[in-house]
């Protein structure tokens, strides 16, 4: 999901350096970007990015970002809903499966779905089980790799 990635970096830019007061002008810069997407994915977007609206100080409002201390803070909570529900991790080819204590593995999935890997094609969460899926040519170890810069405190 490069692109993606890419996208959300060009959703970042455009409101840091816009007054952006809808999601249809933030569509319309999009597109100028090159970008051709739906308002139903632009609407996951800024949930992800946690955009949120404030007042422009008249009578209108604008998209904004949270600060790098309000993102670091909210990484670091979902940090630990994976550190206090994951059992173990394991994999195979393109597939990764984590056990959690039960009930835990939607608040795991969740965490790790939050830590927005490229290293990740998609989870699917059970009770006790999540199964991640790897991109293509990505292998179990580099997803591990990528998982301790997120969670140095992961056990092996």
């Amino acid at each position: 999901m490069k692109e993606r990635n890419t996208r959300l970096k060009a959703i970042r830019k455009l409101i840091k350096n816009n007054r952006i007061e809808s999601q249809e002008e933030l569509l319309k810069h999009l597109l100028n970007e090159g970008y051709e997407v739906t308002q139903a994915t632009l609407s996951r977007d800024l949930k992800l990015l946690k955009v949120g609206k404030i007042s422009d100080g008249h009578a209108g409002y604008v998209y904004t970002l949270p600060s790098e201390e309000d993102r670091s803070e909210n990484e670091s909570l979902f940090v630990q809903d994976f550190l206090r529900g994951y059992v173990s991790i394991e994999w195979n080819n393109s597939t990764v499966v984590i056990k959690t204590f039960g009930g835990q593995a939607n608040s795991v999935a969740n965490a790790l779905d939050t830590l927005n890997m490229d290293e990740i094609l998609g989870t699917v969460a059970g009770d006790n089980c999540i199964f991640a899926s790897l991109r293509q040519g990505v292998s179990g170890e580099q997803f591990m790799a990528a998982l301790k810069k997120h969670i140095p405190d992961l056990e092996d």
